[in-house]
């Protein structure tokens, strides 16, 4: 994982399990991830193949240009990345560990950056894990953008995000489809890369009115502590 956020997303993912194979989404607890939900999104994959979005936040529905809750996460995908991600999604919920994800962002002209996804299993209700909370981050300098929603993602590799522990009797990632930016996708025949830095640069947000929104969006009833349930 290459940046920072992706490290405490993990982080935070694993103390909050609390020695389970993975946590409920009852047990996130917004206000713990604050300055990280403008970017956050939970992802209902009871079926990978299906996976759509739960919620998202502000940041990443702007990111990409619209509303993303309630579509398809395999739709911001180009067409030949998505069976390789089905099969990531599915060794990450039989894994009970994280994934992290990089790929290829491109806008409707054509520019390019470098984005980095985490994704992380949780159940809910106390069955097995069928969601993931996750994470977009884009690596070094999107100034290029200046805007520019990504129309577009291209999967150029994975990793299950073990935290030093061992995982046996499971398959290697599947394999990653060869970038051709030869003959490139039909919305981008001229890529061009945008120039990442060392050190992503930190972002910061306001929170107050993204955390009401969230903690709707989430199914949370105001409680000493607040607890992600059904209404």
């Amino acid at each position: 994982m290459k940046h920072r956020n992706s490290h405490l997303l993990v982080g935070y993912w694993s103390r909050i399990r609390a020695g389970r194979d993975v946590p409920d989404q009852t047990d996130v607890d917004p206000r713990a991830i604050k300055r990280m939900l403008s970017q956050l999104f939970i992802l209902e994959s009871t079926d990978p193949a299906r996976a759509s979005f739960r919620l998202a936040g502000t940041w990443l529905c702007d990111r990409f240009g619209f509303e993303l809750r309630g579509t398809s996460f395999l739709g911001t995908w180009e067409a030949q990345s998505r069976s390789p991600l089905v099969s990531l999604l599915r060794q990450s919920l039989l894994a009970k560990q994280p994934v992290c994800v990089s790929s290829i962002g491109s806008s409707a002209d054509n520019m390019m950056v470098e984005m980095e996804t985490v994704l992380a299993p949780l159940s809910f209700g106390g069955a097995g894990p069928t969601r993931f909370m996750g994470m977009v981050q884009l690596v070094g300098d999107s100034t290029a953008f200046a805007g520019r929603p990504i129309a577009f993602q291209r999967l150029v590799g994975s990793k299950i995000v073990s935290e030093d522990e061992p995982i046996a009797n499971l398959p290697p990632p599947p394999s990653i489809p060869p970038a051709d930016f030869g003959r490139g996708h039909p919305r981008a025949p001229h890529l061009r890369l945008v120039v990442s830095r060392d050190k992503p640069a930190m972002v910061h947000f306001e929170m107050d009115e993204l955390m009401q929104t969230l903690i709707s969006a989430l199914e949370i009833k105001r409680e000493p502590r607040l607890s992600l349930l059904r209404r």
